[in-house]
């Protein structure tokens, strides 16, 4: 989930020397952009965002129209007048068992990351922690997880075949986001990267000792949508998938 902005020390952590990064931030939102070296100019950082203004707005809107939408803790019907990215989130909710605001950052990585799809060869789209990837290349996506000895020590390798993808992180012990678990990471690789936002939310808050690890993996693997899943609390790790661990 989105949160206040705050020091967002993992960033050095995603970098790829091939690619050109730059941040769009308006009030919770906190992207950062990397697009291919080729297909950078200077006009992307306009078009993402008022992308991102657009978005928001109609996020804005409609909760003013249905306020639940943004309170809710489980999921919930959705009036007519939603708009799409209420629904994808809505959606991701449903299969996930979560309020739909747990998914609002994947799903505005997402959107803003399909945006450049068209324009760009390579894009990732980082925000608060959750990632839209589609990069069309090997990736290695680094995982941190506070206090844990595996903090910053360990990578998630994507193939270019996984991708567009989705790769968000839940902590209870990182970050200002809502979590009533004390997991040091939840990763879900999933798709969409909604999807994969809600689910590590859900799986997230039934962890606050290194015990209810096999639980949450069997639980993450039930939801359709999530391919892969890394689990570390204090110094243990469980893992489930497409999860390719590398040394950083």
């Amino acid at each position: 989930m989105e949160g206040q902005h705050v020091n967002r020390v993992y960033r050095q952590l995603h970098g790829g020397q091939d690619l050109v990064y730059f941040t769009v931030k308006l009030k919770e939102s906190d992207l950062a952009i990397g697009v291919d070296a080729a297909s950078y100019s200077d006009s992307l950082i306009s078009l993402c965002r008022q992308e991102l203004i657009c978005l928001r707005a109609q996020l804005e809107s409609y909760i003013i129209l249905h306020p639940e939408f943004r309170t809710s803790l489980c999921p919930i019907q959705l009036l007519p007048s939603a708009p799409p990215i209420a629904c994808s989130m809505a959606e991701a909710a449903q299969l996930t068992g979560v309020g739909p605001m747990a998914a609002v950052a994947g799903a505005i990585a997402q959107a803003i990351g399909e945006k450049l799809d068209s324009i760009a060869e390579s894009v990732i789209v980082e925000n608060g922690g959750d990632i839209y990837l589609n990069s069309r290349r090997e990736r290695v996506v680094a995982v941190y997880a506070g206090k844990s000895k595996f903090s910053q020590r360990v990578g998630i390798k994507i193939s270019a075949e996984e991708q567009p993808l989705g790769i968000c992180t839940s902590s209870g012990t990182v970050g200002p986001s809502l979590s009533f678990g004390t997991a040091d990471a939840v990763v879900i690789k999933g798709y969409p990267a909604s999807l994969a936002d809600a689910a590590a939310t859900r799986i997230g808050n039934m962890i606050t000792s290194e015990e209810d690890l096999p639980q949450a993996l069997q639980a993450a693997q039930g939801i359709p949508g999530v391919t892969g899943v890394l689990l570390i609390k204090n110094d243990t790790m469980a893992a489930w998938g497409a999860i390719e661990l590398v040394p950083i």
